[in-house]
């Protein structure tokens, strides 16, 4: 049965323009650690594992697991897989722990196979399967973490790959927090017979894909111990992503070598720091503060509009609220008032 090709579209696919709003504004090399010149050590410290989580432990146990074998203090996932789900499992390490926040928007794409439990006919399944694009009503399950509300989620898309008999094999694009399990079951109610999933698999949370980053566990011990006993750091490297590949989906705001410091002592950031923006940004929505050389300074909720950051000459653009970089990697090039 022929189907109809479905545009697989997550919030993370969003291009975004840029607008410039000084362009003589430079940045100086002496300066900061760009994402892909940074020290192994430093690298570690910054950085995020697209990791490919095995069906059997926990997400927790997984975290735990990589904190251990890299002796780490700190280690957070973007996303809690439940045991027996395999697939994209970001785990941001050290400093870059908190840049999980940033995942949420993005989207997160699963491939399910779905046993219903009565004969429907394909082209009903399919039919059935397409009122579910767009907004649902879910409650989470009984053995959730979150309490059990009613709450709108958002399918981006849903597309059957195959149908054999009573398992429909499938791939959905989802909103943060959408349960497929409960999906499948209130497709099953849909269709008259029932059904329950049977198995399931993250392949894609965000920017964070199934691809060549894509790294299993055993990887992860093969290429520390290349880079600890035999001094072969280039596959560990490769193993971990910058912390700024968990924000390339946000709009971001890039600002002067000037600001930085201030941005990172604590200060919101100001429009006469800006140098160039994503167009498109809302007041409340969520962006990143790069430096010119693209390295992330912090993350914070828009005040301003693209077009009022283009325009004004004062004012607060971005409330900061996380800050990621470190105080000592940009000169301190303001002065404090008495």
């Amino acid at each position: 049965m022929a189907r109809d090709e479905v545009r697989r579209i997550l919030p993370a696919d969003i291009k975004r323009e840029v607008l410039v709003k000084d362009e003589k504004a430079e940045t100086n090399p002496k300066w900061g650690f760009p994402p892909e010149k940074r020290p192994m050590e430093m690298h570690l410290q910054f950085g995020i594992i697209n990791l490919d989580k095995p069906p059997g432990p926990t997400s927790h146990e997984v975290v735990a697991w990589i904190k251990k074998l890299f002796n780490l203090s700190k280690a957070g996932h973007g996303g809690t897989l439940d045991p027996k789900v395999s697939g994209v499992l970001p785990v941001a390490l050290e400093r870059a722990t908190r840049v999980v926040q940033a995942l949420l928007p993005a989207g997160k794409e699963y491939v399910a196979l779905m046993h219903l439990h009565g004969d429907v006919p394909e082209d009903k399944i399919v039919a059935v399967m397409k009122e579910f694009q767009g907004e649902i009503i879910q409650r989470p399950p009984l053995r959730s973490a979150v309490k059990r509300r009613l709450r709108t989620r958002k399918v981006y898309y849903i597309e059957v790959l195959e149908i054999e008999g009573r398992d429909v094999l499938f791939r959905v694009g989802v909103e943060a927090g959408t349960y497929i399990r409960s999906l499948i079951h209130h497709i099953g109610l849909a269709l008259g017979v029932g059904a329950h999933m049977a198995e399931l698999r993250r392949t894609r949370s965000g920017p964070f894909k199934e691809d060549e980053t894509l790294v299993t566990l055993h990887d992860l011990v093969d290429y520390y111990h290349f880079w600890k006993e035999d001094g072969i750091e280039k596959y560990f490297r490769n193993a971990i992503q910058p912390m700024e590949k968990a924000v390339e989906h946000l709009p971001k705001v890039w600002i002067r070598d000037s600001a930085v410091s201030a941005v990172t002592h604590g200060a919101d950031l100001a429009v006469p720091g800006i140098v160039k923006l994503h167009k498109g940004i809302k007041r409340g929505d969520l962006v990143a503060v790069m430096t010119l050389k693209d390295e992330l300074v912090a993350l914070g909720k828009a005040t301003m509009t693209s077009g009022e950051m283009l325009q004004r000459s004062k004012g607060i653009a971005v409330d900061v609220d996380k800050v990621f970089m470190p105080r000592d990697w940009y000169p301190k090039l303001w002065k404090e008032r008495d």
